[in-house]
C-alpha cells in the first residue's frame, strides 16, 4: 500500500459526553526543567483499560532507553475521566502526561495548559509530523498549533452483520455491502426493506407483514440512534448535509433535517431499530443487542472490533456501510496524548512525548488488536492481529479511500454545545418533538452555549 493510500484513511472525529468548556483555569507556565539529572518518575493517565498494557510495553522499552525515566500508567474510568481532568489541571495536579480527545482539549490548550508539539520536537518536528496520521494532527492543531501527539485513530464506520440471522432472512452478506437509503425511503432505498427482513416479532412475523407486532419485537434489524460518530454524522454527510459551518451548528440545513427524519422514521415508523427510550438512556445498548444475537446489523467503528471478536458466539463479518444520494460518508475518531505543560519534569516529559511519536512507541498499541495506531508506520501490526483472526478490515477504509467524509466536530466549547443539543435531539428520537421544529431548537441552544 502506498504512503498517499494510507494517509486517504485516516480521517476522524471524537466526542466527549462530558463538558470541560467554562473551565476556570489561569494561564500555565513551565514548571521546570526537570529530566536532565538524577531519576525521574512520571505518570501518564489513559481512560482505556485495552490501553493500559499496552503502554506499559512502550514505557518498559523507553526506560531501557532513558534508565533515569520510568513512566506509571493510571486509568480513571471514562465516566470521570473529563470531570476528574479539569478538577486536577485547575489544581495543578494532573498526570504528567495524558490521553485526551479533541472536543475536550480546545479549553485546556487556550489556557496553557498543554505543551506545543512543534517545541517539544523543535527542528526535527517537521519530518515527525509526516509520520502521524494527518486528520489526526488536523484535529488536535488549533491556531496553526498542535496541542496533543496523535495516538489512535478509529478508522471509519462500518456494518457489522450476523451471518445466521441474514441467512434466516434470506439476505446475502453482499447485499448488505450495497444497501442505500434515499430520504423518505422510496423505490432507490433499499435499506428499509432488508432491515424489515432482518427484523422480527415474538411470533416470528418481520416488520414487512401486516400483522407485524411493533410492541412486541424481539430481533432488530438494525442500530438507528442518538449517536453522533456511527449513525447520524455518517447519515447527514451521505445525504448532503452539514452538522457545522466553522463552530456554528446547523442542524436546521435542509438536507440534515431529512438524514434526521429517516432516522427517527426507522424507530418510529418503521419498527427496524430499538426504542429511543432504551437506546437515549445506553449507549451501549444497540452493541449488546447485536452481541445477544437479538440484532442483525450493528453500524459502528474499529472502536468495537475487539469487543464483537471476543464476545459474539455467532458467525459475524464486515460489510460496508449503507450510501445515501451523496454515497457513503464516513467519520472516525482520534486520541492524542497531551503534554502537561505545568509538570515540573518537562525535559522527561518531552522525551517520553518523542518516543510516543515514533513506530517502535507507538506499536504496542495496536499489537493486540484494541486501537489503530495513529503513527502510520505502526499500524501494520494492527493490521496483522486481525489478520491472524481473519477478521476483514476493508469495509473501516475503503470509504475513506474514497476521499467521502463528514468533518469532525470542532470548537473550544463544543462539549458546552452536545450540553444544549443532547436532550433536545433525545427528544426527537423519542418522537416527542417533530424533526424540523427540534433541529432548530437544537441549533439555537447549540449556537447560543458556544457565544
Amino acid at each position: 500500500m502506498t504512503r498517499q493510500q494510507n494517509r486517504r484513511r485516516r480521517i476522524l472525529t471524537a466526542v466527549a459526553s462530558l463538558a470541560v468548556a467554562g473551565l476556570a483555569l489561569t494561564a500555565c507556565s513551565s514548571g521546570g526543567s526537570g529530566g536532565s539529572g538524577g531519576d525521574v518518575e512520571l505518570t501518564f493517565r489513559t481512560w482505556d483499560t485495552n490501553a493500559q498494557a499496552a503502554y506499559e510495553e512502550s514505557f518498559a522499552a523507553f526506560t531501557k532507553e532513558h534508565p533515569n525515566i520510568t513512566v506509571d500508567v493510571e486509568v480513571v474510568p471514562w465516566g470521570d475521566y473529563f470531570t476528574k481532568l479539569r478538577t486536577d489541571v485547575a489544581g495543578d495536579s494532573a498526570a504528567d502526561l495524558f490521553w485526551i480527545n479533541a472536543s475536550s482539549y480546545g479549553p485546556y490548550a487556550e489556557a496553557g495548559a498543554l505543551s506545543d508539539i512543534s517545541e517539544v520536537y523543535g527542528d526535527d518536528f517537521e519530518a515527525a509530523e509526516q509520520e502521524w496520521a494527518p486528520s489526526v494532527v488536523e484535529q488536535f492543531t488549533q491556531d496553526g498549533t498542535l496541542f496533543a501527539l496523535p495516538q489512535t485513530s478509529d478508522g471509519g464506520i462500518a456494518l457489522y452483520y450476523n451471518a445466521d440471522l441474514l441467512e434466516q432472512a434470506g439476505v446475502t452478506p453482499d447485499e448488505v455491502s450495497k444497501l442505500k437509503w434515499a430520504p423518505g425511503g422510496g423505490s432507490d432505498d433499499t435499506l428499509i426493506p432488508t432491515l424489515e427482513k432482518l427484523t422480527l416479532d415474538a411470533s416470528g412475523k418481520n416488520a414487512s407483514e401486516s400483522d407485524f407486532d411493533a410492541q412486541n419485537v424481539a430481533q432488530y434489524g438494525y442500530n438507528a440512534a442518538v449517536d453522533l460518530q456511527a449513525i447520524y454524522l455518517p447519515f447527514i454527510g451521505s445525504n448532503g448535509g452539514t452538522f457545522q459551518d466553522g463552530e456554528k451548528f446547523t442542524f436546521s440545513n435542509p438536507k440534515t433535517v431529512e438524514a434526521f427524519q429517516y432516522l427517527v422514521d426507522l424507530i418510529n415508523e418503521h419498527h427496524v431499530a430499538p426504542d429511543a427510550a432504551d437506546t437515549n438512556t445506553n449507549g451501549d445498548f444497540s452493541r449488546d443487542q447485536f452481541l445477544q444475537g437479538k440484532m442483525a446489523l450493528f453500524q459502528s467503528g474499529l472502536y468495537n472490533l475487539a469487543n464483537v471478536a471476543d464476545s459474539a458466539d455467532f458467525e459475524w463479518g464486515v460489510a460496508m456501510m449503507p450510501a445515501g444520494p451523496e454515497g457513503a460518508v464516513s467519520v472516525t475518531n482520534g486520541v492524542a496524548v497531551a503534554g502537561n505543560a505545568k509538570s515540573e519534569h518537562q525535559d522527561a516529559v518531552n522525551e517520553v512525548l518523542r518516543w510516543l511519536g515514533t513506530t517502535e512507541g507507538n506499536s504496542p498499541i495496536g499489537s493486540t488488536g484494541a486501537n489503530l495506531p495513529a503513527v502510520e508506520g505502526a499500524q501494520d501490526v494492527y493490521r496483522e492481529f486481525w489478520a491472524g483472526r481473519d477478521v476483514e478490515l476493508e469495509p473501516f477504509f475503503e470509504v475513506l479511500e474514497s476521499g467521502k467524509t463528514i468533518p469532525a466536530p470542532v470548537g473550544a466549547n463544543f462539549n458546552a454545545a452536545s450540553e444544549a443539543f443532547g436532550p433536545i435531539l433525545s427528544e426527537i428520537f423519542l418522537g416527542q418533538l417533530p424533526v424540523e421544529k427540534g433541529l432548530q431548537q437544537a441549533d439555537k441552544a447549540a449556537n447560543a452555549a458556544i457565544g
